[in-house]
C-alpha cells in the first residue's frame, strides 16, 4: 500500500448537482480546478490513478466517502 503522503491530493467540494475538484500535483504543487457534475463523479474517480480525497464534512459525504473508496481511493472527512 502507498503512503498517503505520496499520492496526489484531490479536495473535493460537494454540492446538489455540480461538484469543484481542485487536483494538486503532488511533483509541481501546481493545482487545476475542475467542474464536474454529480452523473460523471463516480465515472472520474473510476479512472483516476489512486489518489488522496479531501472532502468537507456534510450530509453527503458520508455516501461520497464509501462510493470512493470503493474504487480505491483514500478518502478523509474534515
Amino acid at each position: 500500500m502507498q503512503s498517503t503522503a505520496s499520492l496526489p491530493a484531490i479536495g473535493l467540494d460537494l454540492a446538489k448537482s455540480v461538484f469543484q475538484l481542485h487536483i494538486v500535483d503532488v511533483e509541481t504543487g501546481e493545482i487545476q480546478r475542475r467542474q464536474i457534475k454529480r452523473a460523471k463523479l463516480t465515472e472520474f474517480f473510476a479512472k483516476c490513478e489512486p489518489s488522496l480525497v479531501a472532502m468537507e464534512a456534510c450530509g453527503s459525504s458520508h455516501f461520497w466517502a464509501r462510493t470512493i473508496h470503493s474504487l480505491g481511493q483514500t478518502h478523509l472527512n474534515r
